[in-house]
């Protein structure tokens, strides 16, 4: 029997603020080389969830672990295996492109600093702009240097935070098909999002989140299927769920 290791591990993850909970007791994991989307209205928890397992933000309580790492306990190593996007991820605005995947290349202790910056410029159409000050770009620009230092050295676990904002139709498809191509390699991705077209595209499983709590947990496919019988769009089915979960 081979045992399969789970990339990312959550049990009884809490987060309170002034005494509000913004994480209320999850459980999940995410084996190597799954996909999960963190679905929910705005406040469910999600950025929250994410800034946590990006060793960003200590949790109040509960245990979470990336590669099999304590994120801030054996921070090195766990950081070493995330790449995390952040929602409004804003690059140095001072540098040009080059010098941002530079400076991140040279933190993530990569070998082969120009060939791997020439690597991912070439995967997300950097190339023409890679000497411009990243302040003289445009918002969807901005946000592919985001994407290419989140995965200049290719991620065991990636954290993506709302990670098609700012971006064209045509960029979007491709990015789409990088990240379904790393996650075909193996890498672990866990996406954050309120628009379920980039949740069906991006993951396989769902969790749906509302008022820090994981209310409903499958496939997409199984939303797809509840949709299907019920004859309604798979939007308005998650309405309906956070709707049944939300106090009278």
């Amino acid at each position: 029997m081979v045992l399969i290791m789970n990339c990312v591990h959550v049990e009884g993850l809490s987060r309170l603020f002034n005494g509000v909970k913004a994480i209320d007791n999850i459980y999940f994991d995410a084996e190597c080389g799954d996909s999960v989307a963190l679905i929910g209205p705005n406040g469910a928890g999600k950025t929250t969830t994410l800034r946590i397992l990006a060793g960003l933000l200590r949790p109040t309580s509960g245990i979470v672990r990336i590669c099999g790492y304590d994120p801030f306990t054996e921070s090195e190593k766990a950081k070493s295996c995330i790449g995390y996007l952040p929602e409004d991820a804003v690059p140095f605005l001072n540098l040009t492109v080059r010098e941002n995947l530079e400076y991140v290349a040279i933190l993530r202790r990569i070998s082969d600093v120009r060939g791997t910056i020439e690597d991912v410029m070439r995967l997300l159409d950097l190339t023409e702009i890679a000497n411009k000050v990243v302040a003289s770009l445009s918002r969807g620009n901005r946000q592919r240097v985001a994407i290419a230092m989140a995965l200049i050295h290719r991620p065991r676990v990636l954290l993506l935070d709302e990670p098609l904002n700012y971006l064209d139709i045509p960029t979007q498809e491709k990015v789409i098909r990088l990240f379904k191509e790393l996650s075909d390699s193996g890498t672990t991705i866990i996406v954050s999002t309120h628009i379920m077209s980039i949740a069906e595209r991006l993951a396989r499983r769902a969790l749906i989140m509302n008022r820090g709590r994981i209310i409903w947990r499958g496939s997409i496919e199984e939303l797809n299927k509840i949709a299907k019988l019920s004859g309604n769009a798979i939007e308005e089915v998650i309405i309906k769920l956070l709707e049944e979960e939300s106090p009278n």
